[in-house]
Parts: structure tokens; sequence; C-alpha cells
């Protein structure tokens, strides 16, 4: 599913780059298949200054387009097309039921026509996409459709930094959907492959906690919690008089900060993540009164990067616990520094998601 339709008319099969712009840091990541491997093609992580996003929010589109500039650079990509995503809080979904007679073209009428049941705005002021789910086990004769709808500004800030960059758009998933997409290429680290289990997938980024929660790896849970590493940089800004760079870049490196830091500041951020993730699953067992336990939890974002942070959530929240990694199964293009893809994988699974898109078949 993509909120935003497709832009050009490039040709079937055309490459994308998976663009995730956070917080924090702008996030590249290509994919391409040689037989049935997929390879990591190109990657890169270009810091953003702070506010340049803000609340998931791009308000200063030109420095965010610089960004991505040096991305693309630094990536060694001439791949233009780009998927990028919207953060499910900008989002409404609704599965709907429509009648099985009906093409796509005529769903796309009747959806327009009746958009002020589904969507609290005005239709001008929205993107809309559907997808087709399968027939409804509440009526024999109709189809049950997944309805998504983005505020049209959240979808226009993207295209006006990605355009400002040169590239062009030619997705817009959702946050969630691009964490599920991924989730693929985490069964490896799942017990029994994910089968019959239930996983929680938690990407922390610098200020969004987006919780995933999969059963026989099919998702059955998001939430999204107001919480993140920006909270760590900046305690280590305070305490140690660092600037937000530098703070930022210690806080993922063993032995750049004073002796006593993982009991003055660490464990006190370690203990809040713990219980934010536990507040997290409490929500989620309220809700699903067939689940009344996590039977794996991984970690990705940004904090997943904090040195022993897989160890620490297992002690407090007593959950076998491992940091994501994507793409231990697939192969690497030998321009790509692996040491630096290996400190940076767990932060790239919405990318990651973004970048599989290449292989759907859809028309650029």
């Amino acid at each position: 599913m993509s909120i935003l339709q497709k832009l050009t008319s490039a040709g079937r099969g055309r490459s994308l780059i998976g663009l995730d712009i956070s917080s924090s840091a702008v996030k590249l990541l290509e994919f391409v298949k040689r037989g049935e491997q997929i390879v990591v093609e190109a990657y890169s992580v270009e810091p953003l200054p702070i506010n340049a996003v803000s609340d998931k929010q791009i308000s200063e589109p030109e420095i965010v387009a610089e960004a991505i500039k040096r991305a693309v650079q630094r990536a060694g990509t001439r791949t233009k097309n780009v998927a990028v995503a919207v953060a499910g809080s900008s989002v409404i979904t609704k599965i709907i039921q429509m009648s099985a007679s009906l093409n796509e073209h005529d769903m796309d009428e009747q959806i327009k026509a009746e958009a002020d049941q589904y969507v609290p705005y005005p239709i001008e002021d929205v993107n809309m996409d559907f997808q087709i789910i399968g027939p409804s086990e509440r009526d024999s004769g109709k189809v049950d459709v997944l309805l998504a709808a983005c505020r049209r500004e959240q979808v226009e800030q993207r295209v006006a930094a990605i355009e400002l960059a040169g590239l062009k758009p030619v997705v817009v998933d959702i946050e969630a959907y691009a964490l599920e997409n991924a989730c693929q290429f985490l069964t490896h680290q799942m017990p029994n492959e994910g089968r019959n289990k239930t996983v929680a997938v938690i990407d922390i980024g610098a200020s969004t906690m987006s919780v995933l929660i999969l059963h026989d790896n099919d998702i059955i849970y998001t939430r999204d919690q107001a919480f993140g590493g920006k909270q760590l940089t900046e305690d280590i800004m305070r305490m140690y008089g660092m600037s937000y760079e530098d703070a930022g870049k210690a806080k993922r490196s063993k032995g750049m900060l004073p002796e006593g830091f993982e009991t003055e500041v660490l464990s006190h951020f370690l203990a809040d993540m713990a219980q934010q993730i536990d507040r997290a699953f409490q929500f989620f067992f309220a809700a699903s009164a067939a689940h009344a336990q996590i039977d794996q939890l991984i970690l990705a974002g940004g904090c997943a990067h904090i040195v022993g942070v897989d160890q620490a959530m297992q002690d407090r929240l007593k959950i076998p616990t491992v940091v994501a990694r994507p793409f231990s199964r697939m192969a690497v293009a030998g321009r790509i520094k692996k040491v630096m893809l290996d400190k940076d994988e767990a932060a790239l699974l919405i990318a990651c998601g973004l970048a599989h898109r290449t292989f759907d078949v859809v028309d650029f």
C-alpha cells in the first residue's frame, strides 16, 4: 500500500531507494537481487541538525534536502526513485467492507464519494489509498478493504524535501507497515522463526518509540509512545557539558564517556526505557485478551545501539531480548564498509522495509 499514487511512468521494475527521514538523521538504503539473494547495494546515514524535523514533521525542507543530497553522495547510488514513510500518528487506517463485485477503479470512486464517513478531514486535505485484504467474514458478498488516509501536508513535506534533493518520490508508505515489511528479515532471530510465537519489535528513535507486536509473524498490535534517545543525549549534555552532536556519538561508543556514566546517567535511562516498554505491553495485554505473554523482544532504532541494552532489557523485563539484525542473511556490496553497516544496522529497520518495496510489482 502507498498513500501516494505513482508520480511517474518510468517503467516496470525500476529500482528505488528506501529513505527514512527521522528527527535525528536521514537513513538511505538500497537493495538489489542477484538470483534469489538480496544484496545491500548502497546505504548511508546522514545526521540532521536539531529541529530540522520535529514531531515527525519536516520544518526545514531545504536543510533536510541538503542532508538527503549528502546521503546520496555518500552512498554512491545513482537511483533517483524513492520510497519514504509518514508516521503512524499522522495516518488514519480503517478496515471497511465493500461489494466484491466492484473493480478497483469503482472502489476508488466510491471511497472518494463516501470519504466523509471514514475521514474526519475534507477530502481535498488528505491523500488516501486502499488495499483489498480478502473476503469479508461479516458478509459473503463483500471484501474487507484497508483504507489509509494522511493529511496532505504530511505527504507534501516529504515530497518537497525529496524533490529539492533532485530525487523522485514514487511511494509514500506508513512507518508501521514499513516496519512490518522489514520483520520478514528478523525471523531468523525469533524462536521457532516466529511460528506460533508472540514477538515484540520495539523501534526506539530520538523522540518516538514504535511498538509492533506480531503473532505467528502477522501484525496484531501497533502503538507509538513519546520516548526516545534524545532524552539520554540531553542528559549527557547536561552532565558532561558536551554539544548535542558529541553527546550523540558518545552514547553509542563504549569508553568515550567518563567513569561513572553507567551509574550516574545510563542506568536511569535504561530503567525509564524498560518502564516505557512494559507500559506498552500492558496496553497490549489490555487490548488483546487472547495474548498473555511476549515470547521475545527485538530492539531496533538508534537506542538499540547502546552498548549492553539488550541484556539490560532482558534483565529488567524477564523477556528474551536481542538487537535487530536484518542484514545478517543478506549479501553486502563490496563498496560498503561492513563494520559501519553493522553499527547502523538496527537503526535501519524502517529504511529496510521501504527499500524492499523495490521488489513490489508496480509501475513507477
